[in-house]
C-alpha cells in the first residue's frame, strides 16, 4: 500500500495534485495531515474532491469530519489520540521507535507507522533512527509486517525496498510534493 500524506500547509491546486495522485495509482490512500489548520479549511478541502475519492481519505486531524463525509479512516496522533465515537472506518497511529511498535496494542489499529526510516526529504536534520540491522531484526521478531507502513524518507523509488525489508507499504511526504 501506498499512502501519501498531504504538506502541513495547504497550497494551490491541492485538489488536483490529490486527485491525480489517487487516479494515477501512485496513492492508495491520502493522509491529509493539516496540523493547526481550521476544521472548515479541512473540511474545504475534503469538499474540493470528488467524492469517488472519499473512501481513501484519512484525516489527521478533525476526525468528526471524517464520520460526517463517510471517509475511509482517522489517524491518531498527540494532537488527537483517541478514537472517534460512532466511527468504524479505518484507525491508524504513528510509532517512533520499535519499543513504541512491539508495545502498542496492535489489534486495535488497522495499521501503524513506523519512522523515520531514511533521512527525511520534508524535514531538515531528521535522520534515519535505524540501521538495516535493527530493522532487520524487528521484522524477523515479527514487530514489522504487513500492517507497519515505513514513514521517513521514503520515496517513490524506495516502495520496492520497504516492501524487501518485511513493511505492508510505504508512507511518502517529501517525494509526493516535490
Amino acid at each position: 500500500m501506498i499512502i501519501v500524506i498531504t504538506k502541513p500547509e495547504f497550497f494551490t491546486s491541492e485538489a488536483e495534485q490529490i486527485e491525480s495522485l489517487l487516479r494515477s495509482g501512485r496513492a492508495d490512500v491520502i493522509h491529509i495531515r493539516k496540523p493547526g489548520a481550521a476544521e472548515s479549511e479541512v473540511e474545504q478541502l475534503i469538499g474540493s474532491l470528488p467524492k469517488e475519492f472519499y473512501s481513501r481519505l484519512v484525516l489527521h486531524d478533525h476526525h468528526q469530519l471524517a464520520l460526517r463525509y463517510g471517509l475511509r479512516g482517522i489517524h491518531l496522533n498527540s494532537r488527537n489520540p483517541e478514537r472517534l465515537q460512532g466511527f468504524d472506518g479505518t484507525v491508524s497511529v504513528s510509532c517512533h521507535s520499535i519499543a513504541e511498535l512491539a508495545e502498542r496494542k496492535r489489534e486495535k489499529f488497522d495499521y501503524l507507522s513506523l519512522s523515520p526510516i531514511f533521512d527525511s526529504i520534508s524535514k531538515v536534520g531528521y535522520k534515519a533512527a535505524f540501521t538495516p540491522e535493527e530493522l532487520e531484526d524487528a521484522h524477523t521478531k515479527g514487530i514489522i509486517d504487513s500492517r507497519v507502513m515505513a514513514l521517513g524518507g521514503v520515496t517513490f523509488n524506495r516502495v520496492k525496498e520497504v516492501l524487501e525489508m518485511g513493511f505492508g507499504g510505504a508512507m511518502i511526504l517529501g517525494d509526493a510534493w516535490k
